[in-house]
């Protein structure tokens, strides 16, 4: 059925209850299965894997990769293929609606996990115990469920908005069961294909996936004399360096400093190059400028300077020069003041937004009224209980800041009034961009808490990532409620699938945070020492922590250069959005982006730059729709980066796994 909506006379002159009406009587599926068990069944399991490889991405990279097509084109391959074999009836285009909003929403779950919960442990150094985790990310989400109920009506029903990445999955589920089945089974072929070659390597270059193979199956360790299990060096100039100290050949250095202290290494990481696909070749190159600027410039001259310098720590060790200390000690506060400023210019250069958030909150100066019965009375959530709900889990949510993290009740009811007015901005963003700019909306309330009080960094952590997440997830649930509307699905049945998205996700990377950040020692005991390493770099949460401690202790602490270079960091970042603004984003260069790849190992940003410049290259090699370049690097480069992205996260959680219980 070809897709139907309103021409725009229509939803600017009618009322909303004429739109449901004719909603109703011409888009509307009454009978089609939607919310079924398998269904449900399918986007629970869809969603904790597709989770589960979004938190090892978040964590490496700081960025959520959306999980909505993959879900789309995996539940259509899996039933397509069931199908022909007999074993179920096929699969309709509600059911696998359903299942993607379910993935969708449980892709979600990781926000505060990469960002202020990660913050908070980095901070206080006191470790989250799992249920309480558990616990605050479920009922913060379902608040973020319960304020979406009421506005999905205004923004989906009355507004017609059109939330880009909802619909361009409704456009793509209404071209596989029409006319399109070919192209979804080729794109799931292309996932396929990628996901085992990333995992295949992956598993070559894991240590516990060679040791559980060479040892413990094939049990060379008995016949073959091996003491340690061979696999392929993924960071592939360590042969070099090996060869170099053997054979004292030359080993470079940028300003007396060993470019390995700095993080320059070479790292074929597929992971990587999936994302810098999805991300496009501007946000890559912005990554690698900020990379370059920090580790290849600023770092060795800071070095040279003093002002990043081993220290030693009480009991007398010594904590050598590295990727990690040079961000820690100097690198972290330009990069985060460029994000912030970056994303706040950014949001503030979108007057379109609070226009439409007064709009909203004003109802927008309609004067007509809808008389009659509603149409959607019997399919629609009712409204009662969110007003109901909210004050209740919203209850439940001081309740527990305070009891959990010690932030006083007043901090927590100051943070409440909050939620509505940047859930709306939220909403709109996301309606008209699909860009949620939930950093810097965070960002207003952490601000806002810290000038209220300035000694328990958990005073703006929490409350700036509750209202945050909030609103993400109001915002997520209205784009992923926008696909089902197009295609005539029951508003209840998707709401219920992102509840249970909600409780697939959190069961799924709970755990896995523990397993792969917190991994006990040999003495059984964690420490937030190991949640940022060399393999996951932590980003977010570094960029929440590092203004956490600005608001708590100010600048005075740090070096002057590091003051100098904020300020520096801070007039950039106003130059390149409002230059943004003004030539319409011609400029190839993102303020955040650039300290972004601050924060990320150097060999992660190159892995990325150049996975986007492969993909942008063969696009203009092959700009001809119908070709079959074009058919693989354009239109399957979605398919062929989550490929790359869930075989190579996949197989490197399991090897954290193997690791543990070896």
């Amino acid at each position: 059925m070809a897709l139907q909506q309103l021409d725009d006379e229509q939803i600017r002159t009618w009322t909303r209850r004429q739109k449901d009406q004719w909603w109703f009587d011409n888009v509307y599926r009454k009978d089609m299965a939607q919310l079924t068990l398998r269904s449900a069944l399918t986007g629970f399991l869809l969603g904790g894997i597709l989770a589960a490889t979004a938190l090892y991405i978040g964590a490496k990279t700081g960025i959520g990769i959306g999980v909505g097509l993959t879900s789309v084109i995996l539940s259509f391959a899996i039933f397509k293929i069931l199908h022909s074999l007999g074993v179920t009836a096929d699969y309709s285009i509600l059911e696998n609606n359903c299942t993607q909003s379910i993935a969708t929403a449980a892709g979600y779950m990781i926000n505060p996990m990469i960002s202020s919960l990660a913050a908070y442990m980095l901070i206080t150094g006191k470790i989250i115990p799992w249920w309480q985790m558990l616990v605050w990310v479920m009922v913060v989400a379902l608040i973020g469920v319960l304020v979406a109920f009421p506005l999905k009506r205004r923004f989906v029903n009355e507004d017609q908005l059109p939330f880009p990445e909802g619909r361009a999955c409704g456009v793509v589920l209404d071209s596989l069961y029409t006319d399109g089945a070919g192209g979804g089974m080729y794109k799931a072929k292309l996932l396929g294909y990628t996901s085992l070659f990333a995992g295949l390597y992956q598993m070559i270059v894991s240590d516990g996936w060679m040791r559980l193979i060479q040892f413990k199956i094939l049990r060379m360790d008995k016949w073959a004399g091996m003491t340690e299990p061979w696999y392929l060096h993924e960071r592939l100039d360590t042969y070099y360096y090996n060869a170099a100290i053997k054979l004292n050949w030359w080993i470079p250095k940028i300003m007396g400093t060993d470019v390995r202290q700095l993080g320059l290494r070479l790292t074929a990481d597929v992971a990587m190059f999936g994302v810098g696909g999805l991300m496009g070749v501007r946000v890559a190159s912005s990554v690698m400028l900020g990379a370059f600027i920090n580790f290849v410039i600023l770092a060795p001259w800071m070095i040279q300077n003093g002002d990043i310098a081993a220290r030693t720590l009480p009991n007398g060790t010594v904590v050598a020069i590295s990727r990690t200390e040079i961000v820690n000690q100097w690198g972290l506060w330009w990069a985060v003041t460029m994000m912030v400023v970056g994303s706040m210019v950014g949001l503030l250069a979108k007057p379109e937004l609070f226009k439409a958030a007064f709009k909203s909150m004003t109802g927008g100066g309609k004067k007509e009224k809808d008389t009659g019965p509603d149409p959607l009375k019997d399919i629609e959530v009712p409204l009662w209980i969110s007003y109901v709900g909210v004050p209740i889990l919203c209850a439940i949510a001081a309740w527990l800041v305070n009891t959990l993290f010690g932030v006083p009740y007043i901090m927590a009811l100051i943070a409440f009034p909050l939620i509505f007015v940047l859930t709306i901005i939220c909403i709109n963003a996301m309606a008209l961009t699909s860009w949620a700019p939930i950093g810097a909306l965070a960002k207003i309330t952490q601000f806002s808490m810290g000038a209220i009080d300035r000694s328990n960094p958990a005073n703006n952590l929490l409350p700036a990532g509750m209202t945050a997440d909030i609103a993400f997830n109001a915002s997520s649930l209205l784009s992923d409620i926008k696909p089902g509307y197009m295609l005539g699905g029951k508003p209840r049945h998707q709401v219920i699938g992102h509840i249970i998205g909600i409780v697939s996700g959190a069961l799924a990377c709970v755990p896995l945070f523990f397993l792969l950040f917190l991994p006990p020692d040999a003495n059984g005991l964690r420490s937030t020492a190991t949640i940022v390493s060399e393999q996951f770099a932590f980003p977010s949460a570094l960029q929440w922590k590092g203004v956490a401690e600005i608001i708590a202790k100010g600048v005075s602490g740090l070096p002057t250069s590091a003051i100098i270079a904020m300020a520096v960091a801070g007039l950039c970042a106003v130059f390149i959005e409002v230059t943004n603004v003004i030539t319409r984003g011609r400029l190839p260069l993102s303020a955040v982006s650039i300290g972004l790849g601050v924060v990320l190992p150097p060999e992660s940003c190159f892995a990325m730059w150049l996975g986007a410049l492969i993909f942008w290259y063969m696009g203009r090699k092959n700009p001809e729709k119908g070709t079959k370049g074009h058919t693989f690097w354009v239109e399957g480069c979605e398919a062929i980066s989550a490929g790359l992205i869930s075989g190579a996260a996949i197989l490197g959680i399991g090897n954290a796994i193997i690791n543990v219980m070896m």
